[in-house]
């Protein structure tokens, strides 16, 4: 019966870490998700204003 128990704490123990872990990684996609999109923003915007810059010499 001891043996039981230690197993079924095993494997919550293993659960638990495999918890952690798509924790971890789902931050860290999100940080990249992040990230890509305000670089995303930052070309639209520096796009935009050196077309406005081209324009205006004409």
């Amino acid at each position: 019966m001891a043996e039981f128990q230690n197993l079924k704490y095993k494997q919550g123990e293993k659960v638990a870490t495999k918890k952690k872990r798509n924790g971890i990684s789902s931050k860290c996609a999100s940080l990249v998700k992040e990230q890509r999109a305000r670089l995303y923003i930052v070309r639209r915007c520096a796009t935009m204003l050196l077309c406005w810059y081209i324009q205006g010499e004409d």
